[in-house]
């Protein structure tokens, strides 16, 4: 254990300067600074500070950041603050362990072993997805209307994500032939737009132009490649009436 005593003096900047005190870049100092030294630290610090290190007793860093190139930050509490902070965190492992039936130093493994269910179910998850959207896609070929040879499809699919959305747009183009189509999904106030142009479509109707148009009746944006585009939108209100207007687009197109 070490215990060194503290020194501040206060001298002129200049002295101050020649002594190798640290300086923090762009801080401004007045003609008059304070210089602390502890142990081999030198530093202007116009802080209340111990005689002795030892009398800070329990020191425990809080938080740490960069304030500075080269220079970090460091945030702590000390002596009774301290134990004070250990006992809440203390608390909260003790809490955490309790929420997954572990004591405390089972803690980690306990994680582990949660994190490894849930990428299980995740897998799972996105296999039912899969399963989802390939029977949506079947429901949804019902629903397409001949436009001029073209099979125009405009539909929400509840609960899809961006991958589903993607991986039923590419099942309903395969089957459909020769089609234009657009699929969303809405999360909240959040909508998900996919659109999809068969290649012997694009020369007429683009995928980016399409979910573009519909994508800005929802307070969105989007664009893409002219057989597959994404789009967001951030209005699922006007989503309804978004979509009854593909057809009429994609007619005037035709």
């Amino acid at each position: 254990w070490a215990n060194p005593a503290t020194q501040a003096r206060v001298m002129d900047i200049e002295s101050a300067q020649k002594t190798g005190a640290m300086m923090l870049f762009g801080e401004k100092y007045g003609e008059t600074v304070r210089v602390l030294d502890i142990g081999s630290s030198r530093q202007l610090c116009g802080g209340t500070h111990v005689h002795r290190t030892g009398d800070i007793g329990l020191f425990k860093v809080v938080a740490e950041s960069g304030v500075a190139a080269g220079v970090r930050r460091i945030e702590a509490v000390t002596g009774g603050n301290a134990l004070a902070y250990l006992q809440s965190l203390e608390a909260t492992v003790s809490k955490a362990a309790g929420s997954l039936k572990a004591s405390p130093s089972e803690l980690n493994s306990r994680i582990a072993q949660v994190l490894d269910q849930v990428k299980s179910l995740e897998k799972e998850m996105a296999a039912l997805k899969g399963k989802l959207a390939s029977s949506q896609g079947d429901e949804l070929m019902t629903q397409a209307a001949d436009v001029k040879g073209v099979k125009v499809l405009a539909a929400l699919l509840p609960g899809a994500d961006a991958k589903t959305l993607r991986d039923t747009m590419d099942k309903l183009k395969d089957k459909l032939k020769t089609a234009a189509i657009v699929l969303a999904a809405v999360d909240g106030d959040k909508v998900q737009l996919a659109a999809g142009v068969t290649a012997d479509t694009t020369g007429k109707v683009k995928a980016g132009e399409l979910v573009n148009f519909v994508a800005q009746q929802v307070g969105g944006k989007g664009g893409g490649k002219p057989d597959m585009a994404m789009a967001g939108g951030t209005d699922a209100t006007h989503l309804n009436a978004a979509l009854a207007s593909v057809q009429a687009w994609v007619t005037e197109r035709l």
